[in-house]
């Protein structure tokens, strides 16, 4: 899917020909990340665990820069690197327990029901994002995109053959487990969190002008059923769907070397690992999903809504 890595450079668990590794350097994925958050939050004992075994009012921004920080370690970083993260957080994990808000009974954080639901929360909010926002993922390449993260899922220490492999099931995860999710208490302050982050007062005029719309972006691209869990309305689905792409062709300007200067930085150290061919780039799964259209196997449909009320790429068959 792109070109070849410098003889004998270490690709890392992903590598320029997945996906992923193309997905994951475009701006919107910080929009995805705070919607996992909006997402991880309605399953009680997940949300339980975060807030027994942190400070999370006090290190939101932590958490989700050491988020970013992880991910970007899993997909941009070497073979060692990857592992020992992953190494890293199956420890703290292994140590921590919580208490269930609902019957009082302890449970471990490390809990697989956890890791799963925690999962495919993070995967299908960075997919729904990035395709909601224009990033031309085909029908196959949103299932390769699945299936490559059971990789992510690996590390977190969670057998990969449980987590999804393909949109299909990762939909069908959702319907087994929305019986089991509440806006709780916990749930109701890390979204008042997300609404209203406290900060010092020079920084008050920049949040309300540049972070309260993203976390509203978050919020509305949440399915329906999470809305009437957390009771609050979100925009129309197209209303959502128009400023994604807006914010995404907004973000997208910035010119790319100037994004990843930010830290850590993964991104940059690959491409000197591997080498320019190694960029990732929205334009390489166009030219991808160009190639498969010329030989018949799939095509952009204009006239078809995935029910989100944004166009997508679908196999005619």
């Amino acid at each position: 899917m792109s070109g070849t890595p410098y003889e004998g450079a270490d690709p890392g668990l992903y590598g320029p020909g997945s996906v992923t590794w193309h997905c994951h350097g475009d701006p919107v994925m910080w929009i995805a990340g705070v919607r996992a958050l909006y997402l991880q939050a309605l399953h009680p004992r997940a949300v339980r665990g975060v807030m027994e075994n942190s400070a999370f009012a006090e290190d939101a921004w932590g958490r989700l820069l050491r988020t970013a920080d992880f991910v970007g370690t899993l997909t941009y970083g070497t073979t060692g690197a990857a592992e020992r993260a992953g190494a890293h957080v199956r420890a703290v994990h292994r140590r921590l327990s919580a208490t269930d808000p609902d019957t009082g009974e302890r449970f471990r954080v490390d809990d697989p029901e956890l890791l799963l639901w925690v999962h495919c929360a993070q995967i299908d909010s960075f997919l729904h994002i990035l395709r909601r926002s224009g990033v031309p993922l085909t029908p196959a390449q949103a299932d390769r995109y699945v299936d490559e993260n059971r990789v992510n899922a690996r590390l977190v220490g969670l057998d990969p053959a449980v987590a999804p492999a393909d949109t299909a099931q990762l939909a069908a995860y959702f319907e087994t487990v929305r019986p089991r999710l509440a806006a709780g208490a916990d749930a109701r302050a890390v979204d008042a969190f997300l609404r209203s982050p406290p900060v010092p007062p020079l920084l008050v005029p920049g949040r309300n002008l540049l972070w309260r719309p993203l976390a509203g972006l978050a919020y509305g691209s949440l399915p329906g059923w999470a809305h009437r869990l957390y009771g609050r309305p979100a925009p129309p689905a197209r209303t959502v769907t128009r400023r994604l792409r807006l914010t995404g062709r907004v973000l997208r300007t910035i010119p790319a070397g100037l994004r990843w200067q930010l830290p850590p930085g993964h991104i940059l150290r690959a491409m000197r690992r591997l080498g320019p061919g190694s960029r990732p780039s929205a334009y390489t799964l166009r030219k991808s999903a160009a190639i498969l259209d010329r030989l018949g196997r799939a095509r952009y449909d204009d006239g078809h809504d995935d029910g989100g009320g944004f166009k997508t790429w679908r196999s005619p068959d």
